[in-house]
């Protein structure tokens, strides 16, 4: 049954939600390195260009986007509402691994989800990377792909008892993981710092940009309109469908989807409160040539298993990058976060010796207390799925499908995941502001 947020469930023939105001965001510097090198060009079409469609969506990251493609395939009409560039929330600022299933092992996520729902949530994101991989196939997607899996690696001796479990439920379920002890790690990282690894095969990276802006691509020459620098200001239900306004003019839609994650704003009541957002901090040195060739000569994405967890990977071009949860504080010449790259770097590379970073950026992600998304049918002909805990691009990716499915006629009760009620996270600015903190004074402490 569909969620009414109470507090507007008196509103009967039109029913209207909060305007916003807010200004588009720009800057003349790129929003991360993957915006720069993105082999994909950016979308450049200004404003909505349908006044009544089949679905509205806003958001043009990969949610908005996969949904777009998806429905405009099933022969729906479709109008994306994006209200700075394709790609500027979690999309563009992602580290660009294309893992399968979810930071839960297989069963605690069949506990949490249940018998029907558990199964199928880990059986349908293991097949996640697939589908990732095939849209880039089948759209001719320029974003960097690589297929070679991902390496989550042990920090800690508990760290390797948590990946020889989590390995022992992959092979009773016969997926492609591998177990690799401190030697194999070595060999494949680069790095003695690591106790062992989890070499998943399913996975994978990309430019993130890359596959956001391909994505768009493929969606427009599906039929969807996509319109960047629109902002949405008001939803209001009208009869079985809703107005949605711009800063800009109106279209009315049948369906409206909220594909905003990480970066929902004010637009509906309460949805902000349903995640803690944290930011994630990157940093990119300069392309390093040979010296670096011993380090992920696989070019595996790679994270450990500690609490505030550290990600490397490398570009196409020979960057090295990393990162960490947090802030990006200071710039690429000076501050914390170059000190805490430098000196992380060293740490786990000390082979490579001094290095320069070239660009720093960071980006939010929406967790989830359970570490699990969701999706919410806010109203009739209302929904959104939100809450991925930074795994952007597959989540991303299937939902959006599954949306399209859902539209098209597909049951709810199919769905990767129940529908399930909006519930504000307890004392969320609170932690908010705890993390913050805490994460910034990781940084601090890891920088000496």
């Amino acid at each position: 049954m569909a969620y009414v947020d109470d507090r507007f469930a008196r509103h009967q023939a039109v029913t209207q939600f909060t305007t916003i105001k807010q200004p588009m965001i720009t800057t003349e510097e790129p929003l991360s390195l993957w915006e720069r090198t993105s082999p994909e060009v950016d979308l450049a079409q200004q404003g909505p260009r349908l006044d009544a469609v089949d679905v509205a969506i806003v958001g043009g990251g990969y949610t908005g986007l996969s949904t777009a493609l998806h429905c405009a395939e099933n022969g729906l009409s479709v109008q994306v509402l994006e209200a700075n560039c394709i790609g500027f929330g979690g999309s563009g600022r992602n580290v660009g691994f294309v893992n399968a299933a979810a930071w839960l092992p297989p069963a605690r996520v069949r506990k949490k989800l249940g018998e029907t729902y558990g199964p199928r949530f880990v059986e349908r994101f293991s097949r996640a990377p697939a589908e990732v991989f095939d849209l880039i196939e089948k759209h001719q997607i320029q974003c960097e792909v690589t297929r070679t899996g991902t390496i989550h690696a042990a920090h800690s001796r508990s760290g390797m008892k948590d990946l020889t479990a989590r390995h022992a439920e992959w092979q009773r379920l016969g997926q492609p993981v591998d177990l690799l002890n401190p030697k194999e790690t070595k060999e494949m990282t680069g790095s003695e710092r690591f106790h062992g690894g989890l070499l998943d095969h399913r996975a994978g990276t990309i430019n993130p940009m890359g596959y956001c802006r391909g994505l768009a691509r493929a969606a427009r020459g599906a039929g969807a309109e996509i319109s960047i620098g629109t902002r949405v200001t008001n939803l209001s239900k009208i009869g079985t469908g809703w107005r949605v306004e711009t800063d800009q003019s109106a279209v009315t839609a049948k369906t409206v989807v909220l594909g905003t994650n990480a970066y929902t704003d004010a637009l509906w009541p309460r949805l902000q409160g349903v995640f803690t957002p944290i930011h994630y901090m990157q940093a990119a040195t300069v392309p390093l040539g040979e010296k670096a060739d011993a380090i992920l000569p696989g070019r595996q994405g790679l994270w450990d298993t500690g609490t505030v967890i550290r990600s490397y990977r490398k570009d196409a071009a020979g960057r090295l990058l990393i990162g960490t949860m947090g802030r990006a504080i200071g710039t690429e010449k000076r501050g914390l976060t170059r000190r805490w790259a430098q000196q992380q770097i060293s740490h786990a590379f000390p082979a490579l010796g001094p290095v320069e970073i070239e660009t720093v950026w960071d980006g939010k992600i929406a967790m989830t207390p359970d570490h699990l998304p969701r999706i919410h049918q806010l109203e009739d002909g209302l929904w959104t799925p939100i809450g991925y805990n930074g795994r952007g691009i597959t989540t991303g990716t299937v939902f959006g499908k599954s949306m399209a499915a859902l539209l098209t006629g597909a049951d709810p009760a199919d769905l990767p995941l129940p529908l399930t009620q909006l519930k504000r996270v307890p004392n969320n600015g609170f932690k908010t502001a705890f993390f913050d903190l805490a994460l910034t004074a990781t940084q601090a402490w890891r920088s000496r």
